[in-house]
């Protein structure tokens, strides 16, 4: 039926014979048999006595079987699954399961359900461990394989994926900003020790702010007393670190958007209404689940670089 959906067959079309399909790819005859019994019924193929098996209609609805391996859930991951699930529709059946950035989880996953899905849809966000991770991934054939959230180049750069591209992102959505930016002294990024993120966000931070001529500072996390200073906009992604860092401006007296700024990562409805609304740098967490589940559906291959820009509200 993929064939079918994929125009690589037509109507009248003959194809493998039972015993010809057994013997290709080392299926049991009885395997195939009911596999062309259900064809026959609904059908889509038929036969022709002393001739063979023949394509009967093309005009078919396939429902794909997807196993999405995310790295952690989350706000914002759960906006990815829903664009994924919506797009999909009763054109798939939607599994989830998390690997928590642990490659051996990633292999158990892996290992126990080859073959059982037409897709492995996987958030490749892993921070040791690397080739154990790029072994496991070459256990899934190819042509369904599709990555998401962050693309992998060695070894696999002809994947499908949608992705976002952290290091350049982070310095295109800050320049987008610039003029706001510009009545701070001196941009802050947290980068919490606690909370696993790819590296090229503090890198892409850095080259910003070396480029544009920004006194900066990066620094672990924000305690509870942390001493928020005024002239400074803060760049945080943990929550726990939005949290402190609100904290202690309304200790202070400040005024997010005046004294200080704040610039947070990953959209979230919360986040407009918060402080009368948080500035954010994201991605489009929904539009990466449909784009993903779109190229499922339309049989398209590539690479693309998902949306990601700067929401500018009253912290900033």
């Amino acid at each position: 039926t993929k064939a079918i959906k994929q125009g690589k067959v037509k109507r009248g079309d003959r194809i493998l014979s039972i015993n010809e399909l057994s013997n290709e790819f080392f299926l049991s005859r009885d395997t195939v048999q009911k596999a062309y019994e259900i064809l026959q019924k609904d059908k889509i193929i038929h036969s022709v006595r002393g001739k063979g098996f023949y394509i009967n209609r093309t005009d078919i609805t396939l429902c794909y079987r997807v196993l999405l391996l995310f790295n952690k859930l989350s706000s914002y991951k759960k906006m990815i699954y829903d664009g994924f699930v919506q797009t999909m529709d009763s054109k798939g059946l939607v599994d989830l399961k998390i690997h928590h950035s642990s490659a051996k989880l990633l292999d158990t996953i892996v290992s126990a359900n080859l073959g059982e899905y037409d897709y492995y849809v996987v958030m490749p966000h892993f921070y040791e461990h690397h080739e154990q991770v790029a072994d496991t991934l070459s256990k899934i054939p190819a042509d369904k394989l599709m990555l998401l959230d962050k693309a992998m180049t060695q070894h696999f750069e002809q994947v499908p994926a949608v992705y976002q591209d952290f290091e350049n992102d982070i310095i295109l959505a800050l320049e987008a900003g610039l003029d706001q930016l510009s009545k701070y002294d001196t941009l802050v990024y947290a980068d919490t020790p606690s909370t696993l993120k790819p590296a090229e966000i503090a890198r892409g931070f850095r080259r910003f702010c070396q480029q544009n001529h920004f006194a900066y500072q990066v620094i672990g996390d924000i305690s509870s007393t942390y001493d928020v200073r005024p002239g400074q906009v803060y760049i945080v992604i943990d929550d726990m670190d939005l949290l402190h860092l609100i904290k202690s401006i309304q200790q202070k007296g400040y005024t997010a958007g005046k004294e200080v700024g704040i610039i947070c990562y990953n959209e979230t409805p919360l986040k407009e209404i918060l402080l009368n609304g948080i500035s954010t740098i994201s991605t489009d967490h929904y539009q990466m689940g449909k784009t993903a589940a779109e190229m499922i559906l339309e049989q398209r291959t590539g690479r693309i670089k998902n949306k990601f820009t700067l929401i500018s509200r009253a912290s900033l």
